[in-house]
């Protein structure tokens, strides 16, 4: 997969420039690739889980409520997580959610399929626990094991997994769905079976041992740096909790789409996401952190209140085509700046810092989701509309925004970038 997409860029970049890519540690490698079969679970579960539930008579507070149970986990898991693996080596930890995250997707499928319902809460708690466990490792492990030349590569192309995982769900539920007339259910149980794939290329990674200190050696952090790094953070996550999770039920509900063409809807968007995740470092070089991260953002922040607008609309059969082109604007926009602010404020902690950030950024992601999750099931129950519930989004995505525009100057202050 990999090597695909390098061939495929190799047509619209310089080699020299390529080359960076083509350096990227073996190590870093192996983990991408079984990052990529973990994320094939994630976001064929994004694609349709919600439009599954819905169709398996779960209410949309309903759904709210039990997809919030999955950012719970992370809110107990993260902070101590991020103690935990700041001395430790991290490859048993990607071994054990490579195993188990795969069959609780499993066990959730059928939990729905049979209508068992006062376990799924547990099983969303587990399904948290064990995709944080690998997430939060994934940046401490490449800052650990990445050079200073790879670094913004290696970061690029982890992030860009999520994307091609996209893709790649995408169209596989589009194709199990035409040809094979597959039912949801059966779709996401067949694309957890492939996550096991994750543990064949977690196997190969050969991490060296660290030096493990005194039990009661204390790592001294800098709080005040990590938080002004997680604010900017904590503000866009609560806003993208209040609407990301919930894309798919608005275009069910407005426009009629089903699971195969919003998973279709989402590959695609995904393919110009992973494009623009692995175009980044080149887009850093030219334009400099401020105007990577900034520019991009409030772009995408413009798109995404256009596709709000268009509910207001949704009478007329062609509007679905502006909204599918405001979703898919929107996706590679804000997440081109994700790699870029992940750097940036990793670089901005200092490397004692960075397992702690890492484990706080992911508790602040997952828990404000929580949260947000809670807050679009009390507004969905007041009668508020999705387009409205966007528009909030929007305008906490340009409190972060501003938020990032003050840490950027405070690390070029500091830096003289």
């Amino acid at each position: 997969m990999y090597f695909c997409m390098i061939k495929f860029f190799n047509k619209i970049l310089l080699r020299d420039r390529l080359k960076n890519y083509l350096d990227i540690e073996s190590n870093i490698l192996y983990l991408v690739k079984a990052q990529f079969f973990l994320q094939l679970i994630a976001t064929s579960f994004f694609l349709i889980l919600n439009i599954y539930l819905s169709k398996s008579n779960f209410s949309d507070s309903e759904i709210a409520d039990y997809i919030s149970y999955r950012f719970l986990a992370v809110i107990f898991l993260s902070f101590p997580f991020g103690f935990l693996i700041s001395y430790r080596r991290l490859k048993p930890f990607f071994v054990f959610s490579s195993i188990i995250l795969p069959i609780v997707a499993v066990l959730l499928i059928i939990m729905i399929h049979f209508d068992i319902r006062e376990y799924l809460r547990i099983i969303f708690f587990v399904w948290g626990i064990c995709f944080t466990i690998f997430q939060i490792s994934v940046l401490p492990f490449i800052m650990r094991y990445s050079s200073k030349k790879t670094q913004t590569f290696a970061i690029s192309l982890s992030f860009a997994t999520h994307s091609i995982a996209m893709v790649f769900s995408g169209l596989l539920i589009f194709l199990l769905d035409v040809f094979f007339h597959m039912q949801e259910g059966g779709v996401l149980i067949l694309i957890s079976l492939l996550g096991f794939g994750s543990f064949y290329y977690i196997l190969k990674i050969n991490e060296d041992r660290l030096e493990t200190p005194n039990f009661y050696h204390k790592r001294k952090y800098d709080w005040i740096l990590i938080l002004q790094c997680i604010f900017p953070t904590l503000i866009i996550a609560v806003g993208a909790g209040l609407t990301i999770p919930f894309i798919n039920l608005f275009f069910y509900h407005y426009f009629n789409l089903g699971s195969s063409d919003f998973a279709l809807l989402g590959g695609a968007s995904s393919l110009l996401v992973a494009i623009s995740a692995l175009t980044v470092p080149f887009i850093k070089n030219k334009f400099g952190f401020e105007r990577s991260i900034i520019v991009t953002q409030l772009l995408a922040v413009f798109a995404l209140v256009l596709l709000a607008t268009t509910a207001y609309f949704n009478d007329f059969t062609f509007i679905i085509y502006f909204a599918i082109l405001f979703y898919v604007v929107r996706a590679p926009l804000m997440n081109m700046a994700a790699p870029l602010t992940s750097e940036l404020t990793m670089m901005y902690v200092g490397k004692n810092n960075q397992e702690m950030l890492s484990a706080i950024v992911s508790a602040i992601w997952s828990g404000s989701w929580f949260f947000s999750s809670q807050i679009f099931k009390k507004l969905m129950n007041l009668g508020y509309s999705y387009s409205n519930i966007f528009y909030i989004t929007s305008a906490l995505y340009l409190v972060g925004i501003l938020l990032y525009y003050f840490l950027i100057k405070s690390y070029r202050l500091k830096h003289r970038m």
